[in-house]
């Protein structure tokens, strides 16, 4: 029997609030642990929470920037169960009426465009954080608890089970991840653990409707894992019905040095959590003129963004799509093209020789070297025939270390592009006359013996003469 998946995620995203939910303790990451505490986020006996008012504001512009029904009034509940990192044995989170729902994000894989529901979107506190003694609790021996975490504003958005591949999955949380970028409401920085997900994996029979029995992996924190998970999951899964066995519901944990998925527990439903509307916090009531002002203050989101990009600058759907991946590198875009550099020549580089070095450094392209003035400089240099694109390389390079301009840097380095004809004109003749085998080739019908010769060329010009001209010379040399 062929099976197919039916997989969900929970993403949880942190706020980038400079205080916590519930109390003023900061959010900052890093700190020493359990110094950023006070006696409401440990929860103790006798202590009131008051709302943070821009949690809301931010839950508000994630519900609006995704196509939800933003609820005019909606309440705190508890979540109640027992972890070592919930001091409270309960959490405050929204269960019945959560601050937006039913809406949908569009992704695309391999060229096939997909609508995914969101389920809800609902404010909560942040657990505090297990510190195991191994790489898994299920290797530790031991594990402390740092609660500095503790009561950090998150949004949880659910997804309908409308995925059925890992890379479907990947590209709805990657559109989740820009969007929560671009109406700046988190840092989403995964490895601080500011965006994670929970994974819902189930199976069926091709052609059923039917919802197979689910299990579900916490808080995976990279695409890669996210990917890796589930495709195990997949192949466990399919094994033991094909061995005539069945699927537990259960919560499983990734252990993404051995590529496994590995049972915890089994897993809750909603009832099993006794939720109750939390006395001590008032309900939120949002009137309709507030949400149309948030709604007024969204940015250019990502699809409209790569739409402008696609039909404005005439880029590829491939292309607009890597640009528009993060706020970042969109905003990076438009400022070097601010500067009159052409937007495929931009694009080009950024995802080039830009991205190359970032990944080799570990930056981000908001800490790169090389900023976007100064590339749009570089790049007008080329449009200008100033510098070839493989001179540029080489200017690119110097740049990154370089503060000064790209033209003081090109003339510091007596890199001006040959463009005299008579200059490149003697150069070609010597080549032609040293490399006569090459000649013969090429006379002989081996039109690519032309690119030795234009190396030859570029070589003796040590790559400062015009490669449109030279390539025109030698092919007018020789017939």
């Amino acid at each position: 029997m062929k099976y197919e998946a039916v997989i969900g995620l929970e993403i949880h995203c942190e706020l980038k609030t400079k205080t916590k939910i519930f109390c003023g303790c900061a959010t900052e990451f890093g700190a020493a642990q359990n110094t950023h505490v006070c006696p409401v986020c440990l929860g103790m006996p006798g202590v009131l929470p008051t709302i943070n008012r821009r949690v809301v504001e931010f839950g508000i512009k994630a519900g609006l920037a995704t196509n939800c029904a933003i609820n005019q009034y909606s309440k705190f509940d508890r979540k109640n169960y027992y972890y070592p990192d919930l001091p409270k044995n309960w959490q405050t989170s929204q269960y019945d009426l959560p601050i937006a729902e039913h809406g949908w994000v569009d992704i695309e894989v391999e060229g096939e465009k997909k609508r995914i529901r969101l389920t809800r979107i609902h404010m909560e506190e942040d657990a505090g954080k297990l510190v195991h003694s191994g790489t898994t609790i299920k290797d530790s021996t031991s594990s402390n608890v740092d609660y500095n975490r503790t009561g950090v504003p998150l949004l949880e958005i659910v997804s309908e089970p409308d995925m059925r591949s890992a890379a479907e999955a990947r590209a709805y949380m990657e559109k989740i991840k820009a969007i929560m970028e671009y109406i700046d409401v988190s840092s989403c920085r995964m490895e601080e653990g500011n965006l994670r997900a929970d994974i819902n994996v189930s199976l069926r029979p091709v052609g059923s409707e039917e919802l197979g029995t689910r299990t579900e992996m916490k808080n995976i924190n990279s695409f890669k894992s996210l990917e890796e998970a589930i495709n195990y999951e997949i192949e466990r899964q399919t094994e033991v019905l094909e061995d005539g066995g069945h699927i537990i519901q259960e919560t499983r944990t990734f252990d993404p040095v051995r590529g496994v998925t590995l049972s915890m527990r089994s897993k809750e439903n909603a009832h099993d959590y006794r939720y109750m509307p939390e006395p001590d916090l008032p309900p939120i009531v949002t009137a309709p003129e507030t949400i149309e002002k948030y709604r007024r203050e969204l940015p250019e989101l990502p699809d409209a963004r790569r739409e402008r990009l696609e039909k404005e600058c005439g880029l590829s759907a491939y292309d607009a799509g890597v640009i528009t991946a993060s706020r970042a590198m969109a905003e990076y875009f438009d400022k070097v093209t601010a500067t009159g550099a052409e937007a495929k020549l931009a694009a080009n580089w950024i995802m080039s020789d830009l991205a190359k070095n970032l990944n080799a450094e570990g930056i981000t392209i908001e800490k790169s070297p090389v900023g976007a003035e100064r590339l749009g400089q570089m790049i007008l240099l080329i449009m200008k025939n100033t510098i070839s694109g493989k001179i540029a390389k080489t200017v690119f390079q110097e740049m990154w270390t370089n503060p000064a301009s790209p033209e003081q840097i090109v003339n510091d380095k007596g890199l001006v592009q040959i463009t005299d004809t008579g200059a490149i004109e003697k150069i070609v003749d010597e080549v032609i006359a040293n490399n006569p085998k090459a000649v013969a080739d090429f006379q002989g019908g081996n039109k690519k013996a032309i690119g030795a010769l234009v190396g030859q060329v570029m070589k003796a010009s040590k790559g400062k003469a015009n490669p449109q001209m030279v390539n025109k010379l030698i092919a007018e040399k020789l017939g």
